[in-house]
């Protein structure tokens, strides 16, 4: 009779299977993506406004802990956090004459009241918050002693976007950061580019695992108002490039209609030098999904994982599970025990599929020894399970292969990108022909980025891919006698360019 109960219950685990684990290949990567965002669980598509995204719990807890970590290093860099509306008047949002035509096509605007009283004047839900908080900054800001001025909110910003969307790559909705500062003097506004960059590096790749490449974006293709763009991008598992955080040095653009003065030490008026930083942690989010998952689901960094250890009771050791539970989450670390009836191997695949970077699988002989087994989504070591000898120990023990898990996963991706990603093209058809890898093809170019918008045109026309810009982080020079790809001239610079999102 067990035989034939447990016969019966065969096809049931089967079923239970196939419709919640993985069927696609991240191989056929468009595919997979919608896939993993439907059964992991992270958002839901059926909500009736076309570009907004309902976020579910498993998104959201790791979109948190992003968060944190960004917002913890802006304040260790001495920015300062505020809130401001989310709403614009219209007549704020115009002052800056290049920054209105930039974005006014893809605002929404709010005209009336419910009761369809028209508004005396019209607001724009905040596409980015320049125009809302250099009006306070104008009225802070009074002597050199207030300088700098660094502030940051982490807030949602609303874009009618018109190209399709997609949950976390493109949208009408999306949650970011934005650090707007104000400086003295243009050199320490520079200086602050850099640092822009630096914060880039110290969370989005180290701790986030999203390897990238700081361009300084042509002209005819920056921050509308901006003095220069610089711009992180990366790239997905498609080739296809997709922008991360970028900063504005913004010179005196902003200052000067917005009346954001200081006097200087010697009782003189001066206009203060801006930039702004604006690190999209939900872009972020589909490029962890992306660059980090596999056949078989998602992988997370340690830190940001939504769950950092799943406990899997075994024969009636749910009471176990909890007591070790709230042991770990007393120590900080985010845990959850699946207490289901379902079955252990359907357990392990689920939360597999879902990210979660160490499982303990808890039995009666784990419970009579007090030894744990620790089993790791991502094989850091010469066995994937690890055998803990003492609850007393095991918070220390897990931290270790969670700092391990983020390294292998940073490695990982850093050796795809930097080995496999970027390539080299002399002519327009040799490019085309390296743009079918994917990822970025380095190029001469015959000018610098405040002219060319021509040649880049040319680009665009023949091969649907875009000028990214020239590296910020270091300079590359054309060979001896290279040739711009797109007109044949003398070539200066060297530029990457991409398909994108």
């Amino acid at each position: 009779m067990a035989a034939r109960k447990q016969a019966r219950q065969q096809p049931e685990e089967k079923k239970e299977r196939v419709e919640i684990g993985m069927t696609t290949p991240k191989s056929r990567f468009s595919e997979w993506y919608s896939e993993i965002i439907l059964k992991a669980e992270l958002a839901d598509l059926r909500h009736n406004t076309k570009g907004f995204l309902v976020h579910r719990p498993w998104s959201v807890l790791c979109m948190k802990e992003m968060y944190k970590l960004y917002e913890a290093e802006l304040e260790k860099k001495c920015h300062l956090p505020v809130w401001f509306p989310a709403v614009i008047p219209e007549s704020n949002f115009k002052k800056e004459a290049e920054h209105v035509k930039g974005f006014a096509p893809n605002v929404f605007w709010v005209t009336e009241t419910g009761d369809g009283t028209k508004l005396p004047e019209k607001l724009a839900l905040r596409p980015t918050s320049e125009t809302a908080m250099y009006n306070m900054y104008s009225i802070w800001i009074r002597s050199w002693r207030d300088l700098p001025m660094k502030l940051y909110q982490s807030c949602q910003v609303w874009r009618y976007e018109t190209k399709a969307t997609r949950p976390f790559i493109r949208g009408r909705e999306f949650f970011w950061i934005e650090a707007h500062d104000v400086f003295a003097t243009e050199k320490e506004a520079r200086a602050q580019v850099k640092e822009d960059m630096e914060i880039t590096e110290a969370i989005m790749h180290r701790e986030f695992g999203i390897p990238f490449i700081s361009f300084r974006r042509p002209d005819w293709d920056k921050f509308p108002g901006a003095v220069h763009t610089y711009a992180a991008d990366t790239l997905m598992p498609d080739g296809k490039a997709l922008q991360q955080p970028s900063t504005h040095l913004l010179g005196q653009n902003f200052s000067k209609p917005f009346g954001i003065t200081f006097k200087d030490e010697s009782g003189n008026d001066k206009y203060g030098w801006q930039t702004c930083h604006g690190p999209c942690i939900w872009r972020m989010m589909s490029s962890i999904i992306a660059i980090h998952g596999d056949d078989k689901g998602l992988r997370f960094p340690f830190r940001i994982a939504p769950m950092q250890v799943i406990i899997i009771p075994i024969k009636g050791c749910e009471k176990d599970a909890e007591s070790l539970r709230k042991h770990l989450a007393v120590e900080g670390i985010r845990v959850m025990v699946d207490a289901s009836d379902s079955t252990p191997g359907w357990k392990f695949n689920q939360w597999e599929m879902k990210g979660v970077p160490i499982r303990i699988e808890l039995g009666p002989q784990e419970v009579k020894t007090g030894i744990y087994t620790l089993k790791t989504r991502l094989h850091v070591t010469s066995d994937d399970k690890l055998l803990h000898p003492k609850q007393k120990y095991i918070c220390e023990s897990i931290r270790t292969l969670g700092s391990m898990i983020t390294k292998e996963l940073v490695r990982r991706a850093d050796d795809h990108f930097y080995k496999n990603q970027i390539h080299d093209a002399k002519d327009i058809k040799s490019l085309e022909s390296q743009l079918k890898k994917g990822g970025f093809v380095r190029v001469p170019f015959c000018t610098d980025m405040a002219e060319g918008g021509a040649c880049a045109d040319k680009i665009k026309e023949e091969t649907h891919a875009d000028v990214r810009g020239v590296r910020a982080d270091k300079e590359e020079k054309p060979t001896a006698g290279a040739k711009c790809v797109a007109c044949g001239k003398k070539a200066d610079v060297m530029v990457y360019v991409a398909r994108q999102y």
